[in-house]
């Protein structure tokens, strides 16, 4: 019976209880990771919208509509123009997931973007 090969039951419940101990870590890190991106890819959508804008507006000195940009965003974020004098972008996280808020806005008088 010595020469037998394979696992004993403490050895199987030992792997067990260590796969366990180390899901149970980094479940709650992998979801804090996606929020964060979330709310990076709303960023990131209203900051290439914005560019974009000024692009045009460079070409044809006036403002259009984000479709005259070609401007496509990502999926579960909404861009929308709230002013053109001074241009305002405000992306929309739709998915529920960004713990900072859902709606990021993006304004030319202050160059910095806001949450709310």
């Amino acid at each position: 019976m010595k020469n037998e090969k394979g696992f004993t039951l403490i050895e199987l419940l030992v792997v067990v209880a260590i796969i366990g101990i180390l899901s149970a870590i980094a479940i709650p890190q992998f979801a804090q990771y996606r929020a964060t991106a979330f709310c990076a890819r709303t960023e990131s959508d209203a900051k290439n919208a914005f560019v974009a804008m000024e692009a045009y507006y460079a070409k044809n000195l006036t403002y259009g509509s984000l479709s005259d940009t070609n401007f496509q965003g990502t999926v579960g974020v909404t861009i929308a123009v709230q002013s053109t004098t001074p241009l305002i972008i405000e992306a929309t996280d739709t998915t529920g997931f960004c713990p900072q808020g859902s709606i990021y806005t993006l304004s030319e008088s202050s160059g910095v973007g806001q949450w709310s």
